[in-house]
């Protein structure tokens, strides 16, 4: 029960909070432990990217995400891991990250949940625990597969996996990946030149409607719309560097986070940018409207 109640004292913004930690005897007699969290309103993450039984069955509208939640999102997630490797007084490995652990709240603020697998890292070098695993599978670590030790690496490799799922849309177990192709070789053999290939369909709309407003609002200077598709190439292409087969390759989860913010400050900026250069332009030809009304009628 000491775990459990390290876990119920950990705070941060990004991780579901646990509000109490129990055990008692099931019916059959056999010991359990639990933890009781909070109730988060928008779902989990797996919910929004992919279309479910149960919103097939109530014939719902597919949920959406646009470029700019997902980012938030997926910076969300990693600050959560950031927290929970190097902040924590004993380092913590989540050992079960997928898109059906992080919750959204009503913000659409991600929130990283469910340690039922989660591992302490007594060890100072933050490499390893003990022998125990989590569940192995296309979502686990490679070295997990190979009955290595858990690590800090290995939710980096998961993290990375969630990071391509969220932006291609695809689950690691599609049925496209078979005869040794994977989600990661998918996404690394496409960067960047065939970027349009790989992304959420949901997200294309997007990138149309950036090319749409660059040809109506950038005549002059094309160089000054930086385009969706070069954030997703920088996104993709770190989730790559963090599901890299070797652990030690991968990419540093802090780094992570602050790669990430900086793309999504791009974006914020372009979008401001975006927004002045319409209202300059609808204030233009408001203008000429005037000019055009009180220009004298010919007899």
């Amino acid at each position: 029960m000491a775990e459990f109640e390290a876990l119920r004292n950990i705070r941060h913004r990004n991780l579901v909070k646990v509000l109490t930690a129990c055990s008692s005897i099931d019916y059959q007699g056999h010991d359990f432990k639990a933890l009781v969290y909070e109730f988060l309103g928008n779902g989990n993450l797996d919910e929004w990217l992919h279309l479910t039984p149960r919103t097939k069955e109530a014939l719902e509208e597919p949920k959406k995400l646009s470029l700019l939640q997902r980012l938030n999102i997926a910076i969300d997630v990693a600050s959560a891991l950031d927290y929970l490797h190097y902040h924590c007084q004993t380092p913590i490995v989540h050992c079960d990250l997928k898109p059906s652990n992080v919750l959204l709240d009503d913000e659409m603020i991600g929130h990283v949940g469910d340690f039922g697998l989660a591992r302490f890292l007594h060890d100072a070098t933050k490499d390893c625990s003990t022998n125990q695993s989590s569940s192995i599978g296309v979502r686990g670590t490679v070295e997990y597969g190979m009955g290595n030790e858990v690590s800090i690496y290995g939710d980096v490799y998961s993290y990375g996996i969630l990071l391509l799922e969220m932006f291609t849309g695809k689950r690691p177990t599609n049925s496209i990946f078979q005869e040794g192709l994977n989600l990661h070789d998918f996404v690394k053999v496409a960067l960047p030149e065939r970027i349009i290939d790989i992304v959420d369909p949901i997200l294309l709309w997007e990138i149309q409607e950036e090319e749409t407003r660059m040809n109506d609002t950038c005549h002059e200077d094309r160089n000054g719309c930086p385009k969706i598709q070069e954030c997703l190439i920088l996104i993709l292409g770190i989730g790559v560097a963090c599901s890299t087969e070797f652990p030690r390759e991968r990419m540093n989860i802090s780094a992570v986070v602050v790669e990430l913010q900086k793309i999504q400050q791009n974006i914020l900026r372009t979008s401001t940018q975006r927004q002045r250069q319409r209202l300059q332009t609808t204030v233009r030809v408001m203008g000429e409207g005037d000019l055009n009304s009180c220009s004298p009628h010919k007899r």
